[in-house]
This record gives structure tokens, sequence and C-alpha cells, in this order.
């Protein structure tokens, strides 16, 4: 990516958006945020994130922050609702970010999803299935149309997420079976390894802490390099 491009990421109010949005200006990149309150605003933009207010359920806010004249050279998105949401953005707010980001014709876009999700649902027992049911088939639809849309894309599906600070043992593997938790700063890592990783395009990947993994598989580690 050039200097003068932008990362675009909609998420980064909290959990995994707001790491990775720690770890991209730290490494000096350039970030442009979406966000849907104004809430945390002044606390990106004192890190360096350009913020945009706006909601990724509504296209017009999506298509005014995303086709400007400002490169973009990737969008990340870790969106998800909260259970007191009324419309969740899991598919909807992320079909109109992929539709702009084709649109506008940028190079990549990182979807940040869940294990158990699509083939993945293998790895989680059938009550969390079945907890989670509504949610994993709302990602998994936005997964489907990130693979169909066109563009080079990277999906990656943490497991449970941990607020822990970083471990640098965030791994993560192409087998769907592979079930564990991960800390939310080593995810943001990941992600962002992932962006300049041409092994990581159009990959489904898991992701869990090597040491917290459930069952110690002999899984082979995706190797970004």
């Amino acid at each position: 990516m050039t200097t003068a491009s932008y990362i675009f990421l909609a998420g980064a109010s909290r959990g995994v958006g707001r790491e990775i949005a720690n770890y991209l200006t730290a490494q000096s990149l350039k970030v442009k945020a979406l966000l849907r309150k104004e809430a945390t605003a002044a606390e990106l933009e004192a890190i360096g994130v350009q913020v945009v207010l706006g909601d990724a359920l509504n296209v017009s806010d999506v298509e005014r922050a995303i086709l400007t004249d400002e490169p973009i050279h990737a969008v990340i998105s870790t969106l998800g609702g909260l259970p007191t949401d009324v419309e969740r953005p899991d598919y909807s707010g992320n079909k109109n970010l992929i539709d702009a980001a084709v649109k506008a014709g940028i190079k990549k876009f990182i979807l940040v999803s869940s294990i158990g999700t699509g083939n993945s649902a293998v790895a989680v027992p059938p009550q969390v299935l079945q907890t989670l049911g509504p949610v994993l088939a709302e990602k998994d639809k936005a997964e489907q149309h990130l693979i169909a849309s066109g563009l080079t894309y990277t999906i990656i599906r943490p497991g449970g997420l941990k607020s822990d600070p970083a471990t640098g043992n965030g791994i993560l593997s192409e087998d769907p079976r592979i079930v564990g938790t991960i800390n939310r700063a080593d995810v943001a890592q990941l992600v962002c390894r992932c962006l300049n990783s041409d092994r990581a395009n159009n990959k489904v990947l898991s992701a869990v802490d090597r040491n917290m993994m459930f069952a110690q598989l002999e899984l082979p580690e995706f190797s970004l390099d």
C-alpha cells in the first residue's frame, strides 16, 4: 500500500475494531473509521484516526464515507450487533460496506466473523449453535456475500474473545475444526498482518491462541509469510 492511502475501518468504537485502530495508528498507517455515534470519536481522533460519522446500515452513509477522492487501500470490518440492537449489522451493514468497496475498486476486504460460522459450525457445541444460531446465520450471509463479490478477501473467524493484553500466541488455521479463545489484541495483530500478506488473499481462517485451544488437535498453522 502507498503511504497516501487509507485503511477504512468499520467497528472501531469497541472490541477488536478498537484494538485494530490502536495497532494501525501505532504503525503510522492512515486510518479512516465509520462511527455510528460520536461518543468515541474524540478518543479515536486523539490517536490519529479520521472519523466519519454514519451508520453502516444506511447505504448513503457508507458510500459517502468510502466513495471519496481519498484513496482507500483496504476495508476492515469487525461489525457485529449488540443484544440490544433492533437491527443487527452483521449481514446488512457488512453488505453495504462490501458493495461500496466494489464500487470504489478497493483492493482488499478483511471481514472479522466468528468460529461457528459456515463450515466451522463443527467446532462448537450444539447448545452454542442453538443460542447463537441467528447471529451466526447473519455472519454466514455476510461471508458468502463477500466471497461472491469479486473482491480480494480475507475472512477471519476468531474463537471466544477475551480483553487481556496481547500474548503474541495468536494463530490462524484453515482447519474449520479448530476452537478455543483468543485475546482481542491478538486478533487485531493477525488482522493487520493479513493486510499485506498475499498468502491470506481469498482465505477463510479461524483464529485462536495456541495456548487456549479447547482440543489439542494436530492442526497445521497457517503461515502469512
